[in-house]
Order: structure tokens, then C-alpha cells, then sequence
């Protein structure tokens, strides 16, 4: 090794001071550290075991571990079941990594030639030694070959159904994301550094948080992402000032003080996820749709799902719609006389609204005026990697385990929402905190997603199997309350949000099911994801949005001539609002003279953890 290359790949002469850091200067101290590292991490082993001896915790990893090596058995199958195609698997890998090699030679070989480097920019690899230093450039360029093979094999095995497939990609992504050398402190540059640097006191602390990490998920690793000391709801987050005037078994229904003297005499309920807590829409005063929409002259109220036990286990979708949202409704006409609102649903609590709104149109209710969906699927054919998750067999397995509790405890969604990023919300924040040894920083949003939230049996159940597995409520078929719903009875005006990048709730998946409704449908596409989409006040000046009229035809086409307008495209729904009904009345109080306060928001429900 007498040579490196600069970022351009050409060549330059060798220089001693880059390997220096590299070089071990105390070995005593490492090994030291290294013992008291090792010692951690019997601790952290320790806080794995301890619940599973006892019987009070099943192996997490043995069903999801089974259901992978079942499905990629099937891919290969494919491969090895024929020597032609065992060979051709054989060569394409060999050539790929013959490249690797023949690129390495080139640049020893002719220092000065700039070499192209065909493979992918990966974020990952962002330190300039995984290019410079031939060793971890051989690992770099030999990592990204491999999972582009991986990915081929996958993707061109014959005889698998599309929902195999599906999960073949998926779970070659965990395995890929899981082996990248980035992950490990021998085959990362800036690990290996910080580690000689240190002489391995990053990884003492590091298996100290590990083993606090164990500890604090009861046996299960949660992976801290921010530092939750910071946050407090309550006291620095969700602090819109209003009063709970009401509750149900399953929720508190949240009025909002005004801040304007008169507002719009439509009220406003907010339907949220009961996934996740409704506080994403009220993280602090700078960021709170909440505090806009109040500000804008609306009349707000929110439902705030319970933190749902044993008790809840019965629970459905039926009783969802009439003690959540019904019931937010009665409490809306007593608080403020108005018999019609405004509604919005954000994410599930959007399918939930929506369904609410077929079973209110059969039942000739006409109590919601128009209906915002914030990334709301109501056909589930396009919705993305968390189909993985659900089949028949997978879906039995869950509710026996439902059945056990009453609930799905939160963790376990939240886990699967991690994995559909995995390269992203999980392994950066295990090389961070456990090999850097490095505290997260704090950040409001993943306080907030990692409050998690468990989920009443009976309501998880009929959301699975009623969206991702059969689909039921784009057919027509979803029943409740001895009703079969379609949505072609849902004549209201919609306010149909989709944001471009979103992974729980595809773009294309929430424009097709723009067509099913039998109103007027404005489909709107905003910049970034399933959050940062959504939260994105306007003196912000982030990202921006696209409009195009209704919502049909291909998604692809209707994006290529949309008009994009900079900014959020939250003054674009308020106009929307005041165009439906722009009367305005005195501003109200919370409860108005019938109801009073039972507490002040954001109430008892948020603040219970799990």
C-alpha cells in the first residue's frame, strides 16, 4: 500500500501521516477499554436474557427470523435448482467482483489516471478515507457489488408471486442495510479512528448504553434517537394552550383557545392516528398546525386517542367511529351549537375518517361538511413495504398474541416503521450511540416517534386484515355496524394530501384512491415525507407543493404537469377552507356554556408511555 487517490480517483503519492491515525498508540489502554467494553456488554446480554428465563418475554426474533429464511429459501431455490442458473448467478457475481479488483489495480498501477467510479454515491460512505485508502475503498466498492448482486437475484427469480417477491426485496434490504461495513468498527474508517483515538473508551460507553438501551425495553433493544431528557409534553411540547371538555372510553375531545376575535363559524375536528400521539401536530409553537389553524380564526378541537390496555381489547373499528368520532361530534354541537364541521384525518385516523364518512352517508348524518385527509390510503394496492408485514399466516401469529394481552404493545409498530428505513432511523443511530459512544442529539420529532402507542386488539386486527389484506373499503366491502360502506356515497369536497417521499403512505397509493370518493377530490403533492411533508409551517420557507386539478388518470402524468408552488401548502388548504364557508362568528371558549373543563390540553391520554 504505497499509493492513494484523491477524491477525483486519480493517484497521488503515498503520504505516512494519513495511516497515523490508524496506528494504536497506548495498547495497554485499549485493551483495558476493550475488557471494560466486553463487561458492558455482558450487561447488556444479561438485560436480554433475564425476561426470556423467566417466561416473560418471547423471543421477538424467532417468527420474523423464520418467515425470512422461509421466503429467502424460495429465491434460492430458484438459483440452485438448475446449474445454468446456479453458473449464471456464479459469473455475474464473479464479474462484478472482478471489477472491484481490476478498478483497485488500475489506480496502483497508474497513480495518475483518474479512474470512473461506476458504483452509487451512498451517504453512508461519506468520509473521504472509504475512497482515498485503498483498503476500505476495496470494501466499499466490494459491499455496493454484492448488494447490487444481492438485489438481482432477488428481483430475477422466477416462480415467486408478487407478495413473496415483495418480501424477498424487503427483507434483502434489512439483510444489506445490516452488513454494510459502515456498521462495524474494524471496516469503518471514522470508527476504527475514533476508536485508536480514544483507545476505546467510545466503545465502553457505547456498550453502556447498549446495555441502558436493553434495560430500558424491558429485554428488547430500543434504540435511542434523541435525547429525551430534553422534551417534555406539556412544558415545551404540545403547549397550545385549551381545555379537555370531554371524554369517552376511548378518547378526550380537546378544544383549543382562540386568538382571534372572531372565527369561522364551521368548527375544525382533527382526527389523528391512534398509531401515534396527535402532538406531531403540535410539537412546539413554531411547528404546530395546531397554533396556525387557531391563529388562521378556526375553531379547533382534537380528538386524543386513549393509551388503550386490556380493557380496550374489544374495542373495534365501530367502536372507533362512536365513541371517537361521533362522539367528538356530539361535543362539538354542545360546545359551540354549530351541527356541521370541518374534519381532517391524518394517516390511519384519515382511513378511519373516511370510513366514518361512508357509514355517516348510509345513515343520512350529514354532521362532517368536507373532509382534509393528511396521507390517508383508502386502497391499500400500492401501500408500500409494510404489506410485508401482512398475510394470513403472519396475521394469525399477531392476533394469538393479541389475544394474550388485549393489545400490540407499541414498540412492535414501532420497530416495523423503523425497519421501512432502516438505513436511516436505525443503523446510523447504532454507530452513533453504541460504537461512538456518542449521545444522541435532541430532536422534537423523534422524542415524539418514539412515544410509542399500543394498539386495542380488536381495532388492530380489523385494520389489518380490512386494508392491507383485503382491501375491503376500496371494494366496497369493508362492513360495519351491519352496513357494507362505499365510497362512492362520500359526496362531501375532500382536501386530498399526499407528500412525494412518503414510505407508510405512498404518493401514487393515496392518488388512486382519490377516484373512489364521489365528491370533488383536490389532490394536493407536497415536497419531503410522511411528516416532515405535513409539518411544514409557512414562515418555514421549506420544500414546496404541487397541484393539478382532480386526481386522475396516471400519477406519473399527473405529476409531470403539475404547477409547484414553493413553500407550504398550508395558506393553500386555508383558502380551500374559506372557500367551502368563509362566515365568520365571535370567538368561542373552550366548552362554551354547556361543558366544562375537565383538564387543560394536552390532557391525560398523551402523557401516558408505554
Amino acid at each position: 500500500m504505497d499509493r492513494i487517490r484523491d477524491e477525483s480517483g486519480a493517484g497521488t503519492a503515498f503520504d505516512p501521516k494519513l495511516i497515523e491515525p490508524y496506528i494504536i498508540k497506548d495498547p495497554q489502554a485499549l485493551a483495558v477499554n476493550a475488557a471494560r467494553a466486553l463487561e458492558n456488554l455482558g450487561k447488556a446480554a444479561s438485560a436480554w436474557l433475564e425476561p426470556r428465563q423467566g417466561g416473560d418475554l418471547p423471543d421477538p426474533l424467532s417468527e420474523p427470523v423464520a418467515e425470512m429464511v422461509k421466503t429467502m429459501g424460495k429465491v434460492a431455490e430458484f438459483w440452485m435448482s438448475d446449474p445454468k442458473r446456479t453458473l449464471e448467478a456464479q459469473t455475474h457475481l464473479l464479474n462484478a467482483i472482478f471489477g472491484v479488483w481490476s478498478r483497485s489495480m488500475t489506480r496502483f498501477a497508474e497513480p495518475d489516471q483518474t479512474i470512473e467510479d461506476p458504483l452509487p454515491k451512498d451517504k453512508r460512505f461519506s468520509d473521504e478515507d472509504w475512497q482515498r485508502n485503498p483498503f476500505f475503498d476495496f470494501l466499499r466498492q466490494t459491499y455496493l457489488v454484492l448488494s447490487q448482486w444481492a438485489d438481482k437475484m432477488v428481483n430475477e427469480a422466477g416462480g415467486l408471486d408478487e407478495h413473496t417477491r415483495h418480501k424477498a426485496n424487503f427483507y434483502m434490504r434489512q439483510i444489506t442495510a445490516a452488513l454494510s461495513p459502515a456498521n462495524f468498527v474494524a471496516t469503518n474508517p471514522q470508527l476504527y479512528r475514533e476508536t485508536v483515538a480514544s483507545s476505546g473508551a467510545n466503545l465502553v460507553k457505547g456498550m453502556q448504553m447498549f446495555a441502558e438501551d436493553i434495560t430500558a425495553g424491558g429485554g428488547d433493544l430500543r434504540i435511542r434517537q434523541t435525547d429525551t431528557s430534553k422534551f417534555a409534553v406539556g412544558e415545551n411540547m404540545a403547549i397550545t394552550p385549551g381545555k379537555v371538555i370531554a371524554q369517552s372510553d376511548i378518547c378526550e375531545v380537546i378544544q383549543y383557545d382562540a386568538t382571534t376575535e372572531t372565527v369561522l363559524k364551521r368548527p375544525l375536528l382533527i382526527c389523528p392516528p391512534w398509531i401515534n400521539k396527535f402532538y406531531i401536530l403540535d410539537l412546539n409553537p413554531q411547528k404546530s398546525f395546531i397554533k396556525w389553524c387557531v391563529d388562521q380564526g378556526q375553531t379547533v378541537f382534537v380528538i386524543s386517542w386513549v393509551n388503550p390496555d386490556e380493557r380496550h381489547a374489544k374495542k373495534d373499528w365501530e367502536a372507533y367511529i362512536r365513541e371517537g368520532v361521533d362522539f367528538a361530534l356530539d361535543t362539538i354541537e354542545k360546545a359551540t351549537g354549530e351541527k356541521q364541521v370541518n374534519a381532517i384525518g391524518y394517516c390511519v385516523g384519515g382511513t378511519l375518517l373516511a370510513a366514518a364518512l361512508a357509514l355517516h352517508a348510509q345513515e343520512k348524518r350529514e354532521r362532517i361538511a368536507s373532509a382534509t385527509l393528511f396521507t390517508t390510503q383508502v386502497d391499500f394496492t400500492y401501500a408500500g413495504d409494510l404489506k410485508v408485514f401482512v398475510d394470513e399466516e403472519q396475521l394469525h401469529s399477531l392476533e394469538e398474541r393479541m389475544q394474550e394481552t388485549g393489545y400490540l404493545d407499541g414498540s412492535k409498530m414501532a420497530a416495523a416503521f423503523n425497519m421501512l428505513r432502516a438505513s436511516e432511523l436505525i443503523w446510523p443511530y447504532f454507530v452513533n450511540n453504541y460504537l461512538k459512544g456518542q449521545d444522541p442529539t435532541p430532536f422534537d420529532l423523534l422524542y415524539w416517534n418514539s412515544d410509542s402507542t399500543r394498539m386495542a386488539a380488536a381495532n388492530h386486527s380489523f385494520y389489518l386484515r380490512n386494508c392491507y389484506l383485503n382491501n375491503t373499503l376500496s371494494q366496497g366491502k369493508m362492513e360495519l355496524a351491519g352496513k357494507r360502506l362505499s365510497l362512492k356515497d362520500v359526496t362531501i369536497p375532500i382536501y386530498n394530501l399526499a407528500t412525494r417521499e412518503d414510505h407508510i403512505a405512498p404518493a401514487k397509493s393515496v392518488f388512486v384512491g382519490s377516484s373512489l370518493f364521489g365528491g370533488p377530490v383536490q389532490f394536493v403533492l407536497s415536497g419531503s415525507g410522511h411528516i416532515a411533508g405535513v409539518v411544514n409551517p409557512p414562515d418555514k420557507t421549506k420544500y414546496q407543493y404541487w397541484t393539478n386539478g382532480p386526481a386522475v388518470g396516471n400519477y406519473d402524468d399527473w405529476v409531470e404537469t403539475a404547477k409547484e408552488t414553493p413553500g407550504s401548502w398550508w395558506p393553500h388548504w386555508q383558502t380551500w377552507i374559506e372557500s367551502l364557508d368563509a362566515t365568520r362568528v365571535p370567538a368561542r371558549k373552550p366548552g362554551g356554556d354547556a361543558l366544562n373543563a375537565i383538564a387543560d390540553a394536552p390532557g391525560r391520554n398523551v402523557l401516558a408511555r408505554v
